[in-house]
């Protein structure tokens, strides 16, 4: 009987896929893959690190940028163990408990992430648009109560995932089609009704989407500002303070949206472009965003350097 398809026994174990066809060349794209990950760890460790030590970097827009960088480091965590299996031991077998739990975790810091994508929209607006208010409006407490209930929306809303999952029975197939588990790939294998399981989906899909559409419309209002400003070096240097966000906001959402446009409207596109999309998805924000920021942060720690050292001079 084959570990794929089975129709008497329920099943209690998946099988996650690596790259489709590249079976043999799986630990030669480990190396790279091996790379990423820790390249995405130290890097976002090191934003925290300096984030927290550093006094000059202790604002709203940091403060923001350190929940970025906690949401990358656990995605990047949560999806690290079964990635690893593959690519380096060619463990595909996942049981469903842990594979309900690497979902739940996924879901949640991807949820995390969306949501302060949005709050740094936000906080973008009202910097450029209230600037002599802004940290009266941010405050440090503020800033606290926003990460926190950002914390708690995001595990309250991916809460009921597993266990809508695990009502499930699962009897026919068990290969998945990601080196990872996601909701709406598991789902997919159930022989029992699923429809719950959409409509919820369905649900926290349209929310990140209503949150990617409140971020195009901050920059919709941010843009009519800068329009209303006379100097073109004026445009620029407020566009400029942009352009990080704008950067992670591409980053995360790009592969997002092209992989559900493929499983809507090219349904028969090769899979392993949907794997490597969907690998794009979990390994490329956590790795691009500390790059994109770390020049933002040593910027900002060279001007706060070279004020010091002028008010020595002094």
């Amino acid at each position: 009987m084959s570990v794929f398809n089975t129709s008497k026994l329920e099943i209690s174990t998946f099988f996650l896929i690596g790259i489709p066809g590249m079976e043999h060349a799986h630990i030669w794209v480990s190396i790279p893959i091996c790379l990423m990950y820790l390249v995405a760890i130290l890097g976002n460790c090191t934003i925290l690190f300096f984030i927290k030590t550093e006094t000059s970097l202790h604002e709203p827009m940091y403060y923001f940028l350190s929940m970025l960088t906690f949401s990358d480091l656990g995605l990047s965590i949560s999806s690290l163990p079964t990635m690893l299996r593959i690519f380096l031991f060619n463990a595909t077998g996942i049981s469903s408990d842990v594979c309900f739990a690497q979902e739940f975790f996924i879901h949640a810091f991807s949820a995390m992430e969306s949501s302060v994508l949005f709050i740094m929209s936000v906080d973008r607006f009202i910097a450029i648009y209230n600037p002599l208010r802004y940290t009266s409006i941010l405050t440090s407490d503020r800033v606290i109560k926003v990460g926190l209930v950002l914390s708690v929306k995001s595990i309250l809303l991916i809460f009921l995932f597993p266990f809508i999952l695990k009502r499930l029975k699962f009897c026919k197939k068990s290969l998945l089609s990601h080196s990872y588990c996601l909701h709406q790939d598991v789902m997919k294998l159930a022989c029992s009704d699923n429809r719950v399981n959409i409509i919820y989906g369905f649900f926290v899909a349209l929310l990140s989407i209503l949150y990617l559409v409140c971020i195009s419309v901050s920059y919709m209002l941010i843009l009519k500002i800068v329009m209303g400003i006379a100097s073109h070096k004026g445009r620029l240097k407020v566009l400029n303070t942009c352009i990080s966000h704008i950067c992670a906001v591409l980053i995360f959402y790009v592969p997002i949206i092209t992989l559900a446009a493929l499983h809507r409207f090219a349904k028969n596109v090769s899979p392993v472009i949907r794997v490597i999309i969907a690998d794009i998805f979990l390994l490329v924000p956590p790795l691009m965003n500390p790059i994109v920021y770390s020049v933002k942060i040593l910027c900002c720690l060279l001007f706060c350097v070279s004020l010091d050292f002028c008010g020595r001079m002094r």
